[in-house]
């Protein structure tokens, strides 16, 4: 599955602005620059506003408990942490012109009818939209790539979700797992779910990492993902609605730098010598005379030695010499040869 024909690595890393660009247009411009610049394959946004998200009501329905977001309803929420729909254009094209991908995640139908004028190579459906299955109707109505983050859902949740989607056409559809907390705790990421998610869904799967640090994204590269989303913020001393458990420019480009060389470390199943291994071949251990050994003396484990390096035969003879006569002399520090023996 080719979510970007632009990107050929194996392993895509997002970063997703999400809300921190804290309502300012120009921070927006420098987070999908350091993005860039820290070696990101792409940059996610979210498309809503906050009455596509929900409605302006302070009622004991709408108003948050959260250690970070508590004591607002959700709409005032929405309105601090969205991103302007006028600037989505622009924010494309700075991304166009860097040559780093530019996405967004859509809420509902408008939002996939405007970023379908954008012309995205994919769409992403949130978490909490997995079970609006009219909206991934709707999205997979455009036969665009399917991204779609799992966090909460049950498997019987997931499987309509795809169901629904192929009926409507997609053909390509990615699943994140995804753990709906913010921050997440490592403990509760249950990575292994990874391979199981492969095999009984049959689609690629990525990582929607709310997780602090860049430790959990890493260790799911060993378990085959695809793609590995982190919120991205310039630094979490600007305060935004997901500062506090976003990665700074630092974190991401080694996350980057890891996630590449844990790519080339992957490799394929292989037993025996490496390329660069034949060279270091020599310094395993093999048979040598560690006295002088006379002709027609007895080889023993008092003349005869196990060390390094591999001149000499290899152990597995050390039995079978033991006991034996020299055929010639020889010399302390000569590797033994079976020519050299009485069999």
């Amino acid at each position: 599955m080719n979510l970007f024909k632009s990107i050929d690595k194996k392993i895509i890393v997002v970063a997703e602005i999400s809300a921190n660009h804290s309502q300012s247009f120009k921070r927006a411009i420098a987070l999908i620059k350091k993005a860039k610049e820290c070696g990101a394959d792409a940059v996610k946004f979210q498309a809503y506003t906050p009455e596509t998200m929900t409605i302006n009501v302070n009622s004991k329905y709408f108003r948050i408990k959260h250690p970070e977001w508590g004591g607002q309803t959700l709409y005032q929420l929405y309105k601090k942490a969205y991103t302007p729909w006028k600037w989505f254009k622009q924010l494309k094209k700075v991304a166009d012109n860097l040559g780093i991908v530019f996405f967004a995640t859509a809420f509902d139908k408008t939002a996939v009818d405007f970023l379908e004028e954008l012309n995205v190579p994919c769409h992403k459906i949130a978490s909490f939209e997995l079970v609006d299955l009219p909206l991934i109707e709707y999205a997979a109505k455009t036969k665009k790539p399917l991204i779609i983050s799992t966090g909460m859902a049950s498997v019987a949740e997931i499987k309509q979700a795809i169901k629904t989607a192929k009926n409507a056409g997609a053909k390509d559809i990615m699943l994140l797992k995804c753990v709906s907390d913010y921050p997440a705790k490592p403990s509760e990421m249950n990575l292994k779910t990874i391979p199981h998610m492969k095999k009984m869904f049959n689609c690629p799967i990525g990582l929607s990492d709310h997780t602090l640090g860049i430790g959990v994204a890493l260790a799911s590269v060993s378990l085959g993902i695809n793609l590995i989303e982190k919120h991205f913020t310039i630094s979490r001393k600007i305060k935004t609605p997901d500062s506090f458990f976003s990665i700074e420019p630092k974190e991401l480009k080694l996350l980057v730098e890891d996630v590449r060389v844990a790519e080339k470390a992957l490799g394929k199943i292989h037993y025996g010598l490496t390329a660069n291994e034949r060279r270091n071949k020599v310094f395993r251990r093999s048979l040598f005379a560690v006295n002088d050994i006379k002709k027609g003396e007895t080889l023993t484990e008092s003349n005869v030695r196990s060390i390094r390096p591999a001149f000499g035969l290899s152990p597995y003879f050390l039995k079978k010499i033991l006991g034996k006569e020299a055929k010639r002399d020889i010399n302390l520090g000569e590797p033994i040869k079976l020519n050299s023996i009485n069999l």
